[in-house]
């Protein structure tokens, strides 16, 4: 029996897998590619998952707007405060200084994702040699032969097949819903804590139901979890202080274990590793996602581009073309994941020093407007 085979074999049906086949069929609707989707193929499974807050920057919008991937229901962030608690040292940064929309975007992780299946589905009615598999959780996806394997599998940290290089933060994050007396339209709010971070975020079921993100280490992230609605409340209230009020009522609350996770090369021969599946960070930034899509745009005008040529291409050709890639997304990579990390570890650090320095750096941050603009381009841009 002969084996099925394509061009391009993209494995992984979440959003960055998603994005990636959209973008390369969107540049090139001929392109022969297979989908491996592990998820069902029926929307009504995914809309009913999860439905945590996912921040995405400016830039991911500009991205996904052009395949019309922007979900109808998000927040925009138009302001962020920075600052820690108990300590000295705060920033503001708001859309009009740096002369954009919005900062940032906060949208269900369902909603992107049942988004960008709606995209890839209208690309596909144009794309005759797209195949879009749906297959078992614990399938065997052996049996396919690609030219190139874009492995885009993502996975939570600790629940990964793979662990290369990184740290493991001893934190967890707890997410919910929280419903607050006072807060102010489009505001985010980062506050660090002596555990970790914690951030307040703007949701699309109005002005006082924001989402929060409240990190810390896993035995007291646990307690959390444990606590009644009323307990939790407090402690909430009195680790972030009253800015915006009381806070009133918390739903659905959860966990994730926080860590970093990278591959310090992301090809090999004819494979490329893309998002979760390259690197997984802290949610300190919220840059995850947002450097995922940046790899499938970017790696998705370099398959379109290769593959959309009349001539035989060679594997010499593939694997000049990856390498191309690597290099190409080098600077970002390392920049993002560097700054990352560095925040997930400063801001929990009890060394007077280093509190001292963090404290000077918010101020810097505050009233140096090249160092701010510079860091908000980079969360919304990326590094070019």
């Amino acid at each position: 029996m002969k084996a099925e085979s394509c061009d391009i074999l993209i494995q992984g049906g979440g959003p960055v897998g998603l994005a990636c086949a959209a973008w390369c069929l969107q540049k090139f609707p001929d392109a022969n590619i297979t989908l491996l989707d592990r998820n069902s193929s029926d929307d009504a499974d995914l809309a009913a998952a999860d439905s945590r807050g996912i921040a995405l920057s400016h830039g991911s919008k500009l991205l996904l707007d052009t395949i019309n991937a922007w979900p109808t229901e998000c927040a925009d962030i138009h302001q962020v405060h920075v600052s820690q608690a108990g300590r000295f040292g705060r920033a503001l940064m708001t859309r009009e200084e740096l002369k954009q929309d919005a900062l940032g975007h906060i949208i269900r992780y369902r909603d992107i994702h049942l988004t960008l299946r709606k995209a890839l589905k209208a690309l596909q009615s144009k794309s005759s040699h797209f195949v879009w598999r749906h297959i078992d959780a614990h399938a065997d996806i052996g049996g396919i032969e690609a030219k190139c394997i874009v492995h885009a599998e993502g996975g939570l940290f600790k629940k990964q097949d793979w662990v290369e290089s990184g740290r493991d933060y001893q934190q967890s994050a707890l997410v919910g819903l929280i419903e607050v007396e006072n807060a102010a339209p489009h505001q985010a709010w980062e506050r660090f804590t002596s555990e970790g971070p914690l951030a307040v975020l703007p949701s699309h079921y109005g002005p006082h139901i924001l989402n929060l993100v409240w990190c810390g280490s896993p035995e007291t992230s646990q307690a959390r979890l444990q606590l009644s609605d009323v307990d939790f409340l407090k402690n909430l209230q009195s680790e972030f202080g009253s800015r915006i009020g009381r806070f009133l009522k918390i739903q659905d609350r959860r966990l994730y274990e926080l860590g970093l996770n990278y591959r310090k090369e992301i090809t090999q021969a004819n494979e490329v590793w893309i998002g979760n599946a390259a690197q997984t960070l802290h949610p300190v930034a919220g840059q995850g996602l947002n450097l995922g899509l940046r790899d499938a745009y970017l790696l998705a005008e370099k398959l379109s581009a290769l593959f959309s040529k009349a001539e035989a291409i060679s594997t010499i050709d593939i694997h000049k073309m990856l390498d191309e890639y690597a290099l190409s997304r080098k600077a970002d990579r390392t920049t993002t994941i560097g700054l990352t990390d560095l925040m997930a570890r400063v801001f929990t650090s009890k060394l007077v020093p280093i509190i001292l320095a963090r404290g000077l750096a918010l101020s810097a941050l505050q009233w140096l407007s090249p160092v701010k603009t510079a860091l908000a381009r980079q969360m919304m841009f990326g590094r070019r």
